[in-house]
C-alpha cells in the first residue's frame, strides 16, 4: 500500500512521544489545566468515542454488501486516523490512569501498535498470519469498546 512507510513512521513516532512525555514528566500546563475541567474531559472523551466508532466503520464496509465498494478507501482512512490516535489520546489524557483506565490505555496502545505493524508491514501472505493478526486486532478493538462503555458509565454514574 502506498504511504505505508509514512503511516508506520508517524504511528511509531507519536506512540514513542506519548511514552516519553509520560516517562519524563513532560507536561503542558495549559493542557493539564484543561484536562482537569469536567466539560473538557467529556468533550475530549466524546471525540475519542467518535474516533473508536469511526474505526469500527471499516468492519461494516467489509461485511455489508452495499458498502464493500468503499472498503479500500476506508482501509486507508482507518490506517491514517489510527496513526494519529496518540494525539487524540494525549489531548484527553497525558497519563495512563489507574485500574481499568490503565488497562484501557494499555489495550488502546497495544491495538494501535498492532494496527501499525499490520500485514502491509509484515508482508506475509500466509493465511494463518492474516487470521491471527485479524483476530487479535478485532479482539482488542472489542475489548477497547467494552472498557470504553464501562468508562462512560462510571463517569456519568459518579458525576
Amino acid at each position: 500500500m502506498k504511504n505505508q512507510k509514512a503511516i508506520t513512521f508517524i504511528s511509531l513516532v507519536l506512540f514513542c512521544s506519548y511514552i516519553l512525555q509520560d516517562i519524563l514528566g513532560l507536561k503542558i500546563p495549559f493542557l493539564e489545566n484543561l484536562q482537569s475541567q469536567e466539560l473538557f474531559k467529556r468533550w475530549s472523551g466524546f471525540a475519542i468515542a467518535l474516533f473508536i466508532a469511526f474505526q469500527w466503520f471499516l468492519t461494516f464496509t467489509r461485511i455489508i454488501t452495499k458498502l464493500k465498494k468503499h472498503a479500500v478507501t476506508f482501509t486507508k482512512i482507518h490506517k491514517w486516523i489510527g496513526a494519529f490516535s496518540p494525539i487524540l489520546f494525549y489531548i484527553h489524557a497525558t497519563s495512563y490512569g489507574y485500574g481499568y483506565l490503565a488497562l484501557l490505555s494499555y489495550v488502546f496502545f497495544a491495538n494501535m501498535l498492532l494496527g501499525t505493524i499490520n500485514l502491509d508491514v509484515i508482508k506475509s501472505h500466509k493465511e494463518w498470519i492474516f487470521k491471527g493478526w485479524m483476530i487479535a486486532h478485532v479482539s482488542l478493538s472489542m475489548l477497547i469498546t467494552v472498557i470504553l462503555f464501562l468508562h462512560i458509565g462510571t463517569v456519568f454514574y459518579y458525576k
